[in-house]
């Protein structure tokens, strides 16, 4: 079932929304020397939790760049990288895939996951472009591919690279056009889930809907495989449209917590139809009793919190953990003055509630 999210629902946002603590500079520390991260997600197993070494230290994968003086540069350059988290802190095991593997030239967002039966890591990812490319394309497709554990926690022996989200033109608009950041159109950002319910599984992921006039056509879609063939993906219609409202849901993913199902997704306010009504940069969602809805905006109007009015985009790509745990990066942090300060690393972790229909920040 396709649900709309409507004009009502931004305009239902309060003027002083739940927002987010600002971050000082003591809050955070690059990953790695010359290296800025941004979305960043936990290797998973199918039930969601992240996935441990035997150490007891989480395995992250996160996009990856040199900094540049301007940070928007980043995305030409995005490769995914492998990240251990242990004793509070973050180590970069380099990118996750070795170069030439990925069929496009950059390496945009996903998921991943651990499979039970073969030990193997399942990664879902964007591949931005195609290898090989004279000039910067914004060409988006999915894919999905199988590693093993090597040496220290690395991955090795890649292999069985699959397109797992076809295009689905009479759904989807295609993403072979131009544009510039916030204006090119989604398909991307494969997000794993599997239904408590039934066993089956999910990719939800970004994309834009076709046969629009409005430039504004960001939805959010999904594909299904059965429980018993999680590699036989099927592509869906939209399951959440944000027509003439909004560019970019990005970054959807599903969280299954106390009998509901929450579909949260990350939106900045540049990318709201100017003709308004606008929301904040924040995480936004809808709720559910059953995946196939119907969806209920979280809130009354889809936002869940908001960056600071200081700061309104000093944090950004936010994922909510199953425990409630919610990671994001630190963009452009600090407030005032007109150079930006861009953090290019993880933001203090947030602790979300959630209860029904509403949702916060625990104190």
């Amino acid at each position: 079932m396709t649900i709309s999210w409507t004009a009502a629902h931004v305009a239902a946002i309060p003027s002083s929304p739940i927002v987010i603590a600002p971050i000082a500079d003591k809050d955070f520390a690059p990953v790695a020397f010359n290296l800025g991260i941004w979305d960043a997600w936990p290797i998973q197993r199918r039930d969601g939790a992240p996935f441990a070494n035997a150490a007891g230290g989480e395995l992250w994968m996160a996009l990856g760049a040199p900094r540049f003086d301007d940070p928007d540069a980043r995305h030409g350059h995005a490769r995914i990288h492998l990240l251990r988290h242990e004793d509070g802190g973050w180590s970069d095991l380099g990118p996750a895939m070795p170069d030439g593997f990925s069929p496009g030239s950059r390496e945009w967002s996903g998921s991943a996951i651990v499979d039970d039966a073969t030990g193997d890591v399942i990664l879902y990812f964007t591949a931005a472009g195609r290898r090989g490319d004279n000039g910067l394309t914004f060409e988006q497709r999915m894919f999905s591919a199988r590693a093993s554990f090597g040496d220290d926690d690395r991955l090795a022996d890649w292999r069985d690279l699959c397109e797992v989200i076809p295009p689905m033109p009479d759904w989807y608009m295609p993403t072979t056009g131009g544009g510039a950041i916030g204006t090119i159109k989604a398909y991307r950002d494969p997000a794993y889930f599997r239904d408590p319910a039934d066993g089956r599984h999910h990719l939800f992921f970004a994309g834009s809907l076709a046969g629009t006039a409005s430039a504004f056509n960001g939805v959010i879609g999904v594909a299904t495989a059965p429980a018993d063939r999680p590699d036989d993906w099927t592509v869906q219609p939209p399951l959440i449209v944000a027509d003439d409202i909004n560019n970019e849901l990005e970054r959807p993913h599903v969280v299954f917590h106390q009998g509901r199902y929450y579909l949260f997704w990350s939106t900045q306010a540049h990318v709201f139809n100017p003709k308004g009504p606008i929301g904040p940069t924040g995480l936004y969602g809808m709720v559910a009793d059953m995946l196939s809805g119907p969806w209920h905006p979280i809130n009354g109007s889809g936002l869940v919190f908001a960056n600071p009015h200081e700061v309104p985009a000093q944090s950004y790509s936010w994922m909510v953990l199953p425990d409630l745990r919610v990671t994001s990066f630190v963009d452009n942090w600090g407030g005032g003055g007109r150079k930006r300060r861009f953090g290019g690393a993880f933001a203090p972790f947030v602790q979300l509630w959630l209860d029904g229909d509403a949702a916060g920040v625990a104190a």
